[in-house]
């Protein structure tokens, strides 16, 4: 299954996301974390949860937009956009798949409906999770990731792939990828 196979790419689960859509893949190196540059190193090297890391650093709340779902298998998926609130302003696009059973009825219903940022969502719902990044990488954008950063020119962004766990059970994996800063 493409799900498995890719689990190990470090755009996973985004690379699995735009190969659904028919879109190109950006290119993707990894990279040491002692090597992202300011800002994005304060940003990415910590192992908070990136809605409220995000939040803190833009100084106030993160709008959530919602550019692909899918569900497979008792997987969901999504990818988004995290925007200011005040300017519509694209702050991240991540990629995220999770394991909807880990979840009580009310938060995944939450989940589903797609409003509200993922971290906000688990931290306001009392779920204590944890994020542990696994991968740091630079990409270069493809031309769908340029347009949904506001790009003129394909410049390096740095980004981010975690893995989701509550307690000892691995939940979901996220990909995190910043705009220019």
């Amino acid at each position: 299954m493409a799900q498995t196979r890719s689990s190990t790419s470090l755009l996973f689960p985004l690379d699995l996301a735009y190969s659904q859509a028919g879109v190109a893949q950006p290119s993707v190196q990894a990279i040491a974390p002692d090597r992202i540059p300011p800002p994005y190193q304060s940003l990415l090297v910590h192992e908070q949860d990136m809605t409220l890391t995000l939040e803190r650093h833009h100084g106030g709340p993160l709008l959530l937009r919602t550019l692909s779902t899918t569900t497979c298998g008792g997987w969901y998926m999504r990818r988004v956009l995290l925007v200011q609130e005040y300017s519509g302003r694209p702050v991240e696009m991540g990629a995220i798949r999770v394991k909807l059973d880990a979840f009580p009825d009310r938060i995944r219903r939450q989940i589903l409906k797609n409003e509200v940022p993922l971290g906000r969502l688990l931290r306001n719902g009392g779920i204590d999770f944890h994020s542990r990044p696994r991968a740091f990488f630079a990409v270069t954008p493809n031309p769908e990731m340029m347009g949904v950063f506001w790009m003129r020119e394909p410049r390096t962004l740095y980004g981010r792939h975690t893995e989701l766990s509550v307690g000892r059970r691995r939940i979901g994996d996220i990909v995190e990828i910043l705009p220019l800063v």
